[in-house]
């Protein structure tokens, strides 16, 4: 048996999982997921750590000729560990997907140019019943020479062609990021360099980051200040109109912001394999995307018949915050039920 097969074995027989050995070592779980791969060799310091954690010697570690067995009483073995440990030597290493520096940056690169697309789409979906809420309450109030069928068909034109846009946008670069759904699917492995590459990307980026979440909370937190500003001096209906006009507008480009941000610092993480792209939340996405995939089938669904049956779309785009939230939710208690399995 290898060195590397050494370690898996003896991590699972602790209860270990990479990211506990790394905390224990002090080095990065991409440094324990390499030596277990046989791709590098821990340095010396490490391997007197590990042999005093595991409780072997440093020969039965480095020693291929030597038997593992020999040193196993001495470890605490549970019923669970003890079965993983029986059947291991038939086992191989798994091989995780590689990535490059250059592959990193080429996803990084698209990441970044489909961010901005992207963000602009959902924008266009929050701004999208504008026209449609002005020149119906335009022609109300009698500012323009419309029927009511002629304002709401003209308003509904204009909104299913935006929708249209940004439907278009996120079809065209989910195909293009296709390639690269892995990285923030599947486990990965990356290549020397690329740690220490986006890890100084996240540094740089830091401040832009902050600085587009809290200016985009911002605007979503005042976007209700020109409805409220409009109740105390006019009792116009079209201006209370053009009051919701403004909060939607302010909330799109808040979103977008937050997305556009949001995204590429996703992007950055999922190469680290850090925070919603560690491995454990990688097989809990993987394990709820049916559900997820039904859910929000079902609040799209809603926000449609909703929006058409009472035609408040100045209204209705609250579905979408709610239905985030219960997003979250639901995420939660899967994984609670899970943990219970």
């Amino acid at each position: 048996m290898i060195l590397a097969e050494k370690i898996v074995l003896l991590r699972k027989m602790k209860g270990m999982s990479q990211e506990d050995l790394a905390e224990q070592l002090g080095v990065s779980r991409q440094s324990i997921s390499k030596w277990e791969g046989a791709q590098t060799v821990p340095d010396l310091k490490r391997i007197l750590s590990m042999a005093e954690l595991f409780g072997v010697s440093t020969d039965t570690l480095l020693r291929d000729d030597m038997d593992l067995e020999e040193q196993l009483p001495a470890i605490p073995v549970t019923e669970e560990t003890a079965a993983a440990a029986t059947g291991y030597a038939a086992q191989e290493v798994p091989v995780l997907r590689q990535i490059s520096i250059e592959e990193a940056n080429e996803y990084l690169r698209m990441k970044n140019k489909s961010a901005g697309w992207i963000a602009i789409g959902v924008m266009l979906c929050i701004l999208s019943p504008i026209v449609l809420m002005q020149l119906s309450a335009a022609q109300e109030v009698g500012y323009i020479a419309l029927t009511e069928n002629q304002a709401a068909g003209i308003g509904l034109v204009i909104l299913m062609m935006m929708i249209g846009c940004a439907v278009g946008v996120f079809v065209y670069y989910g195909m293009k990021m296709k390639p690269y759904e892995y990285v923030q699917t599947e486990p990965i492995e990356t290549a020397y360099g690329v740690s220490g590459m986006v890890t100084e990307r996240i540094e740089k980026f830091n401040t832009a980051h902050t600085r587009d979440m809290i200016i985009g909370i911002l605007l979503c937190v005042m976007s209700c200040i020109p409805i409220f500003v409009a109740l105390i001096i006019t009792e116009d209906d079209y201006a209370l109109v053009t009051a919701v006009c403004v909060l939607l507008v302010l909330v799109a480009i808040g979103v977008m912001l937050i997305v556009r941000t949001n995204i590429i610092m996703d992007a950055m993480k999922a190469l680290l394999e850090e925070g919603e792209f560690s491995r454990a939340r990688k097989e809990e996405s993987r394990r709820n995307e049916a559900i997820m995939g039904v859910y929000w089938s079902a609040w799209t669904v809603i926000y449609l018949a909703v929006s058409f049956l009472t035609k408040r779309w100045d209204m209705t785009w609250i579905i979408w915050p709610v239905a985030g939230v219960g997003c979250g939710l639901l995420a939660a208690i899967l994984r609670v039920a899970r943990s219970k399995e």
